[in-house]
């Protein structure tokens, strides 16, 4: 387990986490949280084992490497939190959430489910926030819209988001 008081006081304000679906609208409110409160919130960049969709950036959306330096960096303890999906690892390292407190900024995290598990085994104490979407069918025209998946790809989705506002509710249940 991490342990933020080792590494890193908790001196900064207490970050957040959102997590929710592919598709529920997480980036979307990530990035109007960004920009009208630039000076409030700083975003910790993940990693991912997954290439650039078009139009992502290396280092702004995500820091893009490979499955070996990934694992290896898993392995050495850099990450709060790390999870496989569709083939990919996808994680958030302990020097992304630093970056943005020494910039004593609020510490926004785009977690899946799994991270949120694992970031509870920890003690960086987040306030959590679950974005759903309005529907299910909305969701999935949202994920076609995207022409990002191939329909296999947007069949897991699809189920995996099903599973993921049924295990929300449970997981966010209660928090403070």
């Amino acid at each position: 387990m991490w342990s933020c008081s080792d590494s890193c006081p908790m001196a900064g304000p207490r970050p957040v986490v959102l997590s929710g679906p592919s598709g529920a609208g997480k980036s979307t409110l990530l990035k109007k949280l960004m920009k009208e409160y630039d000076s409030v919130f700083g975003f910790s960049v993940s990693h991912t084992t997954r290439n650039p969709r078009p139009g992502e950036e290396n280092g702004k959306d995500y820091h893009y490497v490979t499955r070996e330096a990934m694992q290896a960096a898993i392995e050495r303890g850099d990450f709060i939190e790390s999870a496989e999906f569709s083939g990919n690892i996808y994680g958030t390292s302990k020097a992304a959430v630093q970056d943005v407190r020494d910039k004593n900024l609020i510490c926004i995290l785009d977690i899946d489910i799994q991270g949120v598990r694992n970031i509870k085994r920890t003690d960086l104490h987040p306030f959590y926030v679950f974005i759903q979407p309005p529907s299910m069918a909305v969701l999935e025209k949202r994920l076609r819209d995207r022409k990002t998946e191939s329909e296999e790809s947007l069949q897991k989705r699809l189920k995996a988001a099903q599973v993921e506002m049924e295990m929300g509710t449970d997981l966010f249940v209660g928090e403070k």
